[in-house]
């Protein structure tokens, strides 16, 4: 038997979060019992020490989406609401990211950027590396490395020293985003003992700050990433968790960090009840990304927006990445309203199977050309040859010396031509739209269906991320009764509410 309270207004009071809840209830043996649930606020759910640490309000993150996607305006609507955005730097000219760079460090609020791993440019993540330094930019979100690289050292270690305590100062922060506890535990452990060498031997960093760099981690926080949108490893939440959080609290012990490690959870989080169950499992805050995508403030186009708003979760798929396709590396993208996945995974398959584009046969080419490139391969080559002129010319030398290279900057024009074309909601290019996107977006448009959220000029991140955050605390609420044994009232629901609903609430 469960009790029952004989309240009809149990509902507002869950939502109530400022006020606790008292009642006299019966038992399940017919007995009298006390029921309680504390008063319990948003910014209470995650660690408060990070926030704090951080200076932000809320355990809230939007992680950073490639090619501005995560935007300026995005990241200015979460920091003066009180949580962190990190501006989507990837794939972007450099001269684009230093303008955001001036635009957002002296902001009133925090804010992050972020530096991608990029194996075939090692230039261009080397100029990010620098351009943070040398603007002063103190946090970093670090996504899609596959090992750590000497400008990554470079950021975390600069202007490392002692404080009149004795303590260390690191101004740089880094936090990384993995989906693999092997990449977990090399963020959580000192930096490289190599690079450190490397870097003294430069003159970038002193004798005495390698000394120091050997006590600290590379990373404070990591963020695990499960079944995202854009590079993943589709990981379960649920066991991916866990597991990293259980190497933080052995790494923090085997190196006796003065600090604490922290994870904090990504991917399939955009309901209250996924934000809930993240921090039930104690995840030191939450981060969010495909449904940041489906918002005003985004940095892609009106087209992209109404397709996310009607994805489901099942209407997304795995495609080749543009930036590790020789490498076979997928990113997970959205399939419906576009063959984006299916074009692309055929380019892959080609790539394989041939040598050089010579020798793919003549039906095969020809219908790259009619159907996916839409020009003559010639063109598209010559198009790719003037951009890696001025980008990377290694790149350009190395295809004329090696046509199987030469073949996959071809095919990498598409993939990343796509992306762009999704962005700027080309109106030709539908059928090729690039879309990074994951199951979280069908899951926050089944709970957002009927509500003033379903319309996706209505989707502000502000308001989205304080829905989500709101819901968690009240559902986090109804479990404490649930744990006394109270059966909720059938009608017990979380809905989407305006600002000043949550407000009133918290009042």
């Amino acid at each position: 038997m469960t009790s029952q309270l004989t309240t009809t207004t149990i509902g507002e009071s869950l939502h109530t979060l400022t006020q606790p809840i008292r009642h006299a209830a019966t038992g399940p043996d017919g007995s009298p019992c006390d029921v309680y649930v504390p008063p319990l606020l948003p910014e209470q759910l995650g660690d408060r020490a990070f926030c704090s640490e951080i200076g932000i309000r809320y355990p809230y993150l939007g992680g950073s989406m490639a090619k501005g996607i995560s935007s300026i305006a995005m990241v200015e609507e979460l920091g003066t609401a009180g949580m962190l955005g990190f501006f989507g730097a990837a794939g972007l000219p450099f001269s684009a990211v230093e303008t955001a760079v001036d635009q957002l460090t002296d902001a009133a609020f925090p804010c992050g950027f972020n530096l991608i791993h990029s194996p075939h440019e090692p230039d261009l993540e080397a100029a990010l590396a620098e351009l943070y330094i040398s603007k002063g930019v103190r946090l970093v979100e670090a996504s899609a490395f596959l090992a750590l690289t000497l400008p990554l050292v470079r950021y975390r270690t600069h202007g490392i020293h002692r404080a009149e305590n004795g303590g260390i100062i690191t101004p740089n922060r880094i936090i990384a985003k993995v989906s693999r506890e092997e990449l977990a535990e090399r963020f959580f452990s000192p930096p490289p003992e190599k690079f450190l060498r490397q870097l003294v031997d430069e003159g970038a960093i002193t004798a005495e700050q390698a000394e120091l760099a050997a006590l600290i981690p590379m990373a404070q926080e990591v963020t695990a990433e499960a079944d995202s949108g854009g590079h993943t490893d589709n990981r379960p939440a649920m066991a991916l968790f866990p597991t990293i959080a259980s190497l933080a609290d052995r790494l923090e012990q085997k190196f006796g960090y003065s600090c604490k490690l922290r994870v904090g959870l990504a991917g399939g989080i955009a309901t209250p009840a996924a934000a809930a169950a993240a921090f039930a499992m104690g995840a030191a805050y939450i981060m969010t990304g495909s449904v940041n995508q489906a918002c005003v403030e985004s940095g892609t186009s009106d087209a992209v927006r109404k397709m996310l708003a009607e994805t489901r979760q099942a209407d997304v798929s795995m495609a080749p990445a543009a930036d590790m396709f020789e490498m076979g590396v997928t990113v997970q993208v959205l399939k419906r309203g576009t063959m984006f996945p299916m074009r692309a995974a055929k380019l892959y398959d080609l790539y394989r199977a041939h040598d050089c584009l010579d020798s793919i046969p003549t039906a095969e080419r020809d219908k790259l050309e009619k159907t996916f490139f839409q020009a003559p391969l010639a063109d598209i080559w010559r198009d790719t040859k003037a951009f890696f002129l001025k980008r990377d010319p290694r790149q350009v030398e190395r295809a004329e010396r090696d046509p199987k290279h030469l073949m996959a900057l071809v095919f990498r024009w598409y993939l990343g031509q796509a992306a762009h074309w999704a962005k700027d909601g080309a109106p030709g290019r539908t059928m090729d739209y690039q879309v990074w996107c994951g199951p979280a977006m069908g899951a926050f448009n089944e709970w957002a269906a009927g509500s003033f959220l379903e319309a996706p000029e209505q989707r502000r991140v502000a308001t989205v991320a304080r829905n989500i955050q709101f819901g968690a605390a009240v559902l986090t609420r109804a479990n404490i009764l649930r744990y006394q044994n109270v059966r909720l009232p059938a009608d017990f629901a979380i809905k989407p509410l305006e600002d000043l609903q949550i407000k009133e609430y918290l009042a």
